[in-house]
């Protein structure tokens, strides 16, 4: 009979799977602030909050979203049933899916907005990991331009909230529309014609550009659009030609209104950016990106943009909408860069250090009835020194602590610490709930 074999001796590590993130107290506190803040100016805006399921058919992303992130970057699986599942790698799809099954039912214009965990199997690195959570709002049943400027109003609002100035992040735009229409007057200018089935290739080349050595993009157009096209491009698709060729096209004028009201309405920090491209395949009409304008930390922050057509992938008809997804991790990076991250608060108001074992009851006691005070309690049961539960307390970021022994137990007053200050009072049980929240406001 062979012998089973032994794991004495043998461990898992402790470290998570690489490009996720454990969240501890302090690390957590400031992703609830991240989350609080986010919910709190768009539900002002009017959104309400929705959920789906982590996972989703892998078809819903093989049709609309780009080829680089189905084929390379989700976490895809068959299941036990066969069927093909996919870890969820944004929520556009989903959100529209959701809308799609209760298109009847669901009042226009419908404001929704979700922060979900979303995965992409990428190199880990500064501001991308392969699990993070993300803001995402969308504005379904409005095709005027007030649906663009909402969202776009929307992003500022939510940098200004986390303490951003206008001289801090910057929002790029462009237009979907735009793009193939410049091109093929540019190409018409030079007695060339732009391939419309090329588009999309072309879009997700443009959208790589800045990551790839310039010889290499340079190579890979010519391959795409031939030698003269591509030449043209590279020589005259700038800011200036394509401003230039916008007042002839109707995507422009569009474009130039939405650049005019943005203005009107006080956003200033607003650029026009022609190779702007956003990677998704799904998007029709705006996009945009926040980008953070310090050097240190110069990148992309979030961005978003128009899609109408994505009903389509229902075999429904268009329904006009309008979004953006945030990510945290970003933002987090954003925050820390600009000295804007929130100092840690402790949950509890109170630490109860006990002398004793015998104590103990009397300290439970003691601790749930000022909790009917509302106060935050925690009571230490260690029965180590009373100064090891005093640091450990502090080490905690907990404020105030009384210590609660015999004595306090037979005659009701306490010597009430602040702990930041080492300042002590001498308290009665009934005053202590009042002392603690007047010096905690």
């Amino acid at each position: 009979m062979a012998k089973e074999k032994s794991t004495k001796g043998t461990s898992v590590a402790t470290e998570s799977y690489k490009g996720v993130r454990d969240f501890y107290p302090r690390d957590y506190f400031i992703q609830q602030y991240l989350h609080e803040t986010m919910r709190d100016v768009v539900e002002h805006f009017g959104y309400e909050e929705y959920a789906t399921s982590i996972l989703e058919p892998s078809e819903l992303y093989a049709a609309k979203t780009s080829e680089e992130i189905v084929n390379e970057q989700t976490y895809s699986f068959e299941d036990r049933g066969g069927r093909n599942v996919t870890l969820r790698p944004e929520m556009t799809p989903s959100v529209a899916r959701l809308v799609a099954q209760k298109r009847r039912e669901l009042p226009l214009p419908l404001r929704l907005y979700s922060i979900p965990n979303v995965f992409r199997y990428e190199r880990p690195q500064r501001g991308r990991l392969r699990e993070h959570w993300q803001l995402n709002c969308d504005l379904f049943g409005v095709s005027a331009l007030e649906g663009d400027i909402e969202v776009i109003l929307l992003a500022y609002e939510l940098m200004r909230a986390f303490g951003a100035t206008e001289s801090e992040f910057e929002i790029r735009i462009n237009h979907r529309g735009v793009i193939p229409e410049t091109l093929a007057l540019l190409a018409k200018r030079n007695t060339l014609t732009f391939p419309k089935a090329k588009q999309s290739a072309l879009i997700r080349l443009m959208d790589r550009k800045d990551k790839m050595k310039a010889n290499v993009y340079a190579d890979a157009l010519t391959e795409l659009l031939g030698e003269e096209l591509s030449m043209v491009v590279q020589r005259d698709y700038n800011p200036g030609m394509i401003r230039q060729l916008m007042q002839e096209s109707e995507s422009g004028q569009r474009f130039f209104e939405l650049l005019e009201e943005l203005d009107r309405r006080g956003i200033t920090n607003v650029a026009h950016d022609p190779y702007l491209m956003r990677g998704f395949d799904y998007y029709t009409g705006m996009i945009f990106e926040v980008f953070d304008t310090n050097k240190e930390n110069n990148r992309s922050l979030f961005g978003g943009g128009r899609y109408d057509n994505l009903m389509e992938l229902f075999g429904q008809d268009p329904l006009p909408t309008v979004g953006f997804g945030m990510g945290d991790v970003t933002l987090r990076d954003f925050l820390e860069t600009h000295s804007l991250l929130p100092e840690y608060k402790s949950p509890t108001d109170l630490y109860v250090a006990v002398t004793a074992p015998p104590v103990f009851a009397y300290a439970a006691q003691l601790a749930q009835r000022l909790r009917r005070h509302d106060l935050t309690v925690a009571v230490d049961y260690t029965g180590r020194k009373v100064g090891d539960q005093v640091k450990a307390a502090a080490k905690k970021g907990v404020q105030f602590c009384i210590v609660v022994g015999e004595d306090e137990a037979a005659n009701g007053m306490y010597k009430l610490k602040h702990l930041p200050t080492k300042q002590e009072i001498a308290v009665h049980e009934s005053d202590i709930a009042e002392v603690v929240f007047e010096a905690l406001e």
